[in-house]
């Protein structure tokens, strides 16, 4: 089948295309910007890329099936092309992901507000250590996986970030449930993705509906610790296990504890420890994304193997038969707390939070890390949501956890009413307010110069938040950094 993607440079479209052609179909795609990493990834894999969005060119290439982006819209000479003659199929990626990579195969779905990426990393992980040959389908750069994408055995578990995001302009439906989960993982829940959810109400009644698609013989686990959660409807027809820290957990987190030599925890399961680890990766957050990933692993494990409970008078434990990899060198994912330049004087680190809670987990992670460096935060509201004013005052506080809250440019600004806009001067009094320094730049490039002049009067961290490149200034404040360094010794 010769498919076509529109949208192709996207990470997850880019992923899918990928595993496509190893799938042995003919495959192309095209995009607005073809430029580096994404469009080498694609050329490298024998994917013809064009560059713009002329229909001529999609049809002078002659698919049979067209797979429509989620970031693409209306307006898009290929996209009005295939609705106005409707000549070629065309499906949303979550649906093509759904009938074509996944098929029939146990679908192990990590769904959440935060930490999907890391704990789907992770997940494939124990699966391909444990000789499982999954499938996976990461929406970051895995470090400790070879790339980002797996086709897997043909009846081995598929491993993916189950998104609550729309399918695409023309499929209003969570991505998530067109992935039929046997394994369903949910993290945490809190409102986000104001430009299609309404509220809180909103986003949650989308998660039940995921619940409800999960079948008798699968598995659902819940972060314990997470109310949102908690109070989805009950799902009586599924195995359910909790995750957390609290003692009603079934698989607790326990003796954490963060420094700057790493974290270390124990897991226990119903009240036996049977794991204990020291390892690299920040936050409790990480610890937690962890048990979900060990437990979904070996519950995957157990569904191969025919899905054996515990047999009349035992009690079901999943570590009982299997083993776990060892995780103490485990990377996680690129972007998230990566450490570009660490010198005794300044380390910056580039982070992918983009949503409060992430920011502020983030920050307290990294005061435990390095308690005695001025700790410089530096964020770029550019989510659909960050650029509102939703969560206006929580930025601002978890924001202030920081000794020095250094807020970029507001991404698009002008195409937010400005009654909807995040406020940068509410946002730098209420930090002052706080006792905390907060300065506001009406474009990246006056951020990326005030930190350059900045004089450092103690050793420092500088982290920049965000879930795009900011402007290039993450990059070149720390090459810039390190040349310095490197002169003056």
């Amino acid at each position: 089948m010769r498919v076509f993607f529109i949208g192709v440079c996207g990470t997850a479209m880019g992923n899918a295309a990928v595993l496509l052609k190893k799938m042995g179909h003919q495959v192309a795609g095209s995009d607005a910007g073809v430029y580096p990493p994404m469009s080498e990834v694609l050329q490298s894999a024998g994917i013809d890329l064009f560059e713009g969005f002329a229909e001529q060119e999609m049809l002078d290439w002659k698919p049979d099936r067209v797979v429509v982006g989620n970031a693409v819209s209306r307006g898009n000479p290929q996209v009005e092309f295939l609705l106005r003659t409707r000549s070629i199929p065309f499906v949303s990626l979550p649906e093509l992901i759904g009938e074509d990579l996944i098929g029939n195969r146990p679908a192990v779905v990590i769904a959440g507000t935060h930490g999907k990426t890391t704990t789907t990393a992770l997940t494939s992980f124990a699966l391909s250590q444990a000789g499982v040959e999954p499938g996976y389908l990461i929406g970051g750069v895995p470090l400790d996986l070879p790339s980002g994408n797996e086709l897997g055995g043909p009846t081995a578990p598929f491993v993916i970030e189950g998104d609550e995001y729309d399918s695409a302009f023309f499929d209003k439906r969570s991505k998530f449930i067109h992935y039929r989960p046997k394994v369903l993982v949910l993290n945490n829940l809190e409102f986000d993705h104001g430009d299609i959810f309404r509220d809180l109400p909103d986003i949650s009644r989308s998660f039940s509906h995921l619940l409800r698609i999960v079948p008798s013989d699968g598995f659902v686990l819940i972060n314990g610790d997470d109310p949102n959660l908690l109070a989805l409807p009950d799902a009586p027809w599924t195995r359910m296990f909790k995750v957390g820290v609290s003692d009603s957990n079934d698989l607790q987190v326990i003796d954490f504890s963060e420094d700057g030599q790493g974290t270390r925890f124990g897991l226990a399961w119903n009240g036996e420890e049977v794991m204990r680890l020291d390892w690299p990766m920040p936050g409790l957050f990480n610890a937690r994304n962890l048990a979900m990933a060990c437990l979904a692993s070996l519950l995957a494990r157990q569904i191969l193997t025919g899905n054996p409970m515990a047999k009349e008078g035992e009690e079901f434990n999943p570590f009982s038969s299997l083993s776990l990899p060892d995780f103490s060198g485990c990377a996680g994912v690129k972007r998230r707390q990566e450490i570009l330049l660490d010198d005794e004087n300044l380390v910056v680190l580039s982070d992918f939070a983009h949503h409060p809670t992430a920011i502020a987990g983030a920050l307290e992670s990294l005061r435990a890390r390095w308690p005695d460096r001025e700790l410089i935060a530096c964020f770029e509201p550019r989510s659909n949501t960050a650029v509102t004013n939703v969560f206006e005052d929580r930025f601002a506080d978890a924001l202030a956890l920081a000794d020095l809250a250094l807020l970029g440019a507001v991404h698009r600004a002008e195409k937010i009413p400005a009654e909807k806009r995040i406020n940068p001067v509410k946002m730098m009094k209420r930090i002052q307010d706080q006792g905390k320094i907060g300065n506001a730049f009406e474009t990246n490039q006056e951020l990326e110069d005030y930190l350059r002049v900045y004089p450092f009067p103690k050793p420092a961290l500088v982290v920049f938040f965000s879930n795009g490149s900011f402007d290039g200034v993450i990059t070149r404040f720390a090459d810039s950094k390190r040349k310095d360094f490197e002169f003056l010794k």
